[in-house]
């Protein structure tokens, strides 16, 4: 990233973490160390508490930014502002869309009239339904003569879109009101390609919160990316975006090529991944919330995530080395596995030794030996999880055959099917007790892991399935 633009306010990323006297920064993904003179570190504070920056500490805010550190905010004395307009007149919504047509008749009421909309009817069984809904709303239609996916039907709009941005809504979405005056500020900066809001599950109807699959999805959507904003991309906390609700530079997609129509799943991360490899930025934005429609049975829900599972295989093939199951670190692995086959002590032993190491490295910079400790410490807590996920995902045999070896065979298989899903009950605390908790994660993962197994069959590839080994230089 450049500097951070003219008018822009900053914030620290709650995660980071100041040493010596606030000179040393520590935190992003990748986590990174970033040292200040002791000027640096006021101007940086003076900027965070809403004063102007000079070149020097926009530059400063810029690199923060892009490491994940820290967070843009939107200028409140209007310095800054969209190039095509901050107001929804610079923008055309897209809406691919497949029969549905009440769900199409939610989202266009919630688009209202400010803003133009183009309909792309992706070959619907009911056409006529679809271009009634349309015209009751004052959105132009397309109709395509052959069903292609999202992708495809996205792409078929292209020429109607005048406008310099483009944003991108499913047809089971609704948005909330000034929802693209509060993301397009972002394009003011002109290294940002797109924009995300969070998406969450919509309520529809007086039981379904009290329903066990609508309280899962509520805490467990592979749409919904979480309360924390940040840089999307590969090896970020936010590694892609869905565009069943996503603002996009229209330059920007069209230098990447556009959406790829051989992708009827995962076309999403596909282009978001390119626009990344281009030198792009993403930004995802959760204080914008979009709702969009979770399926309402458990088959129809797994059926999703299986097919959603599918992509894994030819997103590997198109970006070598982005989808690997777990990412494994040598000292934090081995903590790991001991913990896995019952060796606290040993577990314990190796952590120690990883921090001692680090610490050294550290010192001079006051970090303190007990963040040392946490790092490491947390690093191979996060291995134990990523392994469970991983086995329960793509390697369920596996788990099953671990069992039988003896006794601590069963006690590492029975951590790595339980452990991940019992630590999100823990984290997120969903409306959902224990028991169902888990058997829902384990049933959601088993799913995701059969469809990533079809995929690579049929992509002749088992890239997805291959862990990604990082050497002692690459450990945190």
């Amino acid at each position: 990233m450049g500097a951070l633009p003219d008018g822009f306010g900053l914030v620290l990323d709650s995660a980071l973490r100041r040493f010596r006297g606030g000179t040393v920064l520590s935190g992003g993904r990748p986590g990174r160390v970033v040292t200040l003179t002791p000027a640096g570190a006021r101007s940086l504070d003076a900027l965070v508490a809403g004063g102007a920056a000079d070149s020097a500490t926009a530059d400063l805010a810029g690199r923060l930014v892009a490491a994940g550190m820290a967070h843009p905010r939107r200028p409140v004395d209007g310095q800054a502002t969209f190039v095509g307009g901050s107001r929804s007149t610079g923008v055309t919504v897209v809406v691919p869309a497949y029969d549905r047509p009440q769900a199409l008749d939610r989202c266009l009421a919630s688009l209202g009239l400010a803003t133009p909309v183009v309909v792309v009817d992706d070959a619907s069984a009911n056409p006529v339904a679809v271009a009634d809904v349309c015209n009751r709303h004052g959105a132009r239609v397309v109709h395509r003569s052959s069903n292609g996916g999202p992708g495809a039907a996205r792409e078929s709009a292209d020429e109607l879109v005048a406008t310099e941005l483009v944003a991108f809504v499913d047809s089971d979405c609704t948005v909330p009101d000034g929802w693209l005056d509060d993301l397009s500020w972002h394009f003011a900066d002109p290294g940002v390609a797109a924009v995300a809001p969070r998406i969450r599950p919509a309520t529809v109807g007086p039981d379904q919160e009290r329903r066990t699959v609508h309280r899962f999805s509520w805490s467990h959507s592979p749409l919904d990316l979480g309360p924390d904003e940040g840089e999307v991309g590969p090896e970020r906390s936010v590694r892609y975006v869905p565009t069943a609700a996503l603002v996009i530079r229209q330059a920007a997609l069209r230098d990447v090529g556009g959406f790829d129509p051989a992708l009827r799943v995962g076309e999403d991360v596909d282009v978001v991944w390119r626009l990344v490899e281009a030198g792009w930025r993403i930004r995802y934005d959760p204080s914008v919330v979009v709702f969009h429609a979770e399926p309402d049975r458990w088959r129809w829900l797994l059926g999703r995530r299986l097919r959603y599972g599918t992509s894994a295989a030819p997103l590997a093939v198109r970006h070598p080395g982005r989808l690997s199951p777990v990412e494994l670190r040598p000292r934090a692995t081995a903590a790991a596995m001991a913990l896995l086959t019952g060796r606290p002590v040993v577990a314990a032993t190796i952590v120690a030794s990883a921090s001692v190491s680090l610490a050294l490295k550290v010192r001079p910079l006051g970090i303190p030996t007990i963040q040392v400790w946490r790092w490491c410490a947390g690093s191979a807590a996060w291995t134990v999880m990523g392994l469970g996920r991983a086995a329960t995902t793509l390697f369920a045999p596996g788990l099953v055959g671990l069992a039988v070896t003896g006794r601590r065979g069963r006690r590492a298989a029975t951590a790595l099917l339980l452990v991940p899903p019992i630590v999100d009950w823990v984290r997120q605390r969903p409306d959902l007790d224990l028991p169902r908790w888990v058997v829902a994660s384990v049933a959601d993962d088993l799913a995701y892991g059969a469809g990533v197994w079809i995929g690579c069959l049929r992509a002749r590839t088992f890239a997805p399935l291959v862990p990604k080994f990082l050497g002692f230089a690459e450990q945190s």
